[in-house]
């Protein structure tokens, strides 16, 4: 998939909802490589409700908890929809589950791995709920995980692996609740932690 020119503009500023997403692989699917896998994952997204505007390159990161599993291959996408939240979110389940996703407990290795990070403006299911997760302590991340759908994703401004390739095509979206644009959520991260985020070889 040709990779398109980084948005410059908010997000929420555009009159057809435009959706940020993380993707990321650490095991062999039916389509190859995790980078394989993420091309084409995007390319069954990439399905006329849904369409991606601009792909990020692709970048390796190490699997969490560390020794874990093999690197992660991830990237970020932005997608332009008419779909709402959930059915976005179903949608990426669904192609999920055509490579072979199986949900079978937190922290383990993925053939691959869909994140709506965020859908416009959108905060979900409300503001409250959603400072109740941005807020929770990092012990209690480990252990529990919402039952809804978060907007935008609760720990979007404190991953690495989500905002280096997010920069890349999407440096100025706004966060809704925290005012603060990509390139400032990536900036306020550790040097050290945002140098962990590699170039892929291929992708």
């Amino acid at each position: 998939m040709e990779r398109l020119q980084p948005l410059t503009c908010h997000v929420c500023n555009n009159s057809q909802p435009q959706g940020l997403i993380g993707l990321g692989a650490n095991l062999q699917s039916q389509s190859g490589s995790p980078a394989e896998t993420l091309h084409a994952a995007l390319e069954a997204l990439n399905d006329g409700n849904i369409s991606v505007q601009a792909v990020s390159r692709f970048r390796v990161t190490q699997a969490f908890p560390p020794d874990s599993g093999p690197d992660y291959v991830n990237a970020a996408a932005v997608l332009t929809t008419r779909l709402s939240a959930q059915d976005v979110l179903s949608r990426l389940h669904e192609i999920e589950a055509q490579f072979g996703r199986r949900r079978a407990g937190r922290w383990e290795s993925r053939i691959l791995d869909l994140d709506l990070l965020a859908l416009g403006d959108a905060v979900l299911p409300d503001r409250a709920e959603f400072m109740r997760w941005h807020d929770l302590a990092p012990q209690s991340q480990m252990s529990v995980a919402p039952d809804t759908l978060i907007l935008p994703h609760p720990r979007l401004h404190e991953r690495a692996f989500v905002l280096v390739p997010l920069h890349d095509i999407a440096p100025g979206w706004c966060h809704p609740v925290l005012g603060q644009t990509v390139a400032e959520m990536l900036a306020a991260l550790p040097e050290s932690v945002r140098r962990s985020v590699r170039f892929a070889e291929r992708g």
